[in-house]
C-alpha cells in the first residue's frame, strides 16, 4: 500500500511539473489561469490520494483539504478572470487561422 502511495505523490509531481511549464508556455493571462487551477487540482487529487494511502490515519484530514482546494481553485480562477478582464487583457491571436485560408 505504501508503494502505491508512492506512485500517488509521483503523478501529483508530476501534474505540478507540467502546470508550471504550462504557465510557462502558455501566451495570455486567460490561458495561464486555465493551466494554473485545472492541473494543479488534478495534482493535489493525486497527492492526497497517495498521502492516503501512505498515512490512512491521516485520510479524513486529507480529505478535508481536497475538499478545500475544490472549493477555491474555481472561485480563484473566475477571480482572476474578472480582474484581467476588467483590466482590459486579451486573449492572444490564434496563429493558424491565418494559414487556413
Amino acid at each position: 500500500m505504501v508503494y502505491l502511495g508512492y506512485v500517488f505523490i509521483f503523478l501529483g509531481v508530476m501534474a505540478f511539473l507540467i502546470s508550471a511549464i504550462g504557465i510557462i508556455r502558455m501566451p495570455d493571462v486567460y490561458t495561464r489561469m486555465h493551466t494554473g487551477t485545472k492541473t494543479t487540482t488534478m495534482g493535489v487529487i493525486f497527492i492526497v490520494m497517495g498521502a492516503s494511502c501512505i498515512e490512512p490515519f491521516w485520510a479524513w484530514k486529507l480529505i478535508l483539504l481536497a475538499i478545500f482546494i475544490f472549493l477555491t481553485n474555481p472561485l480563484s480562477s473566475s477571480v482572476i478572470a474578472r480582474a484581467a478582464h476588467s483590466d482590459g487583457a486579451t486573449l492572444e491571436l490564434d496563429e493558424f487561422k491565418e494559414v487556413e485560408k
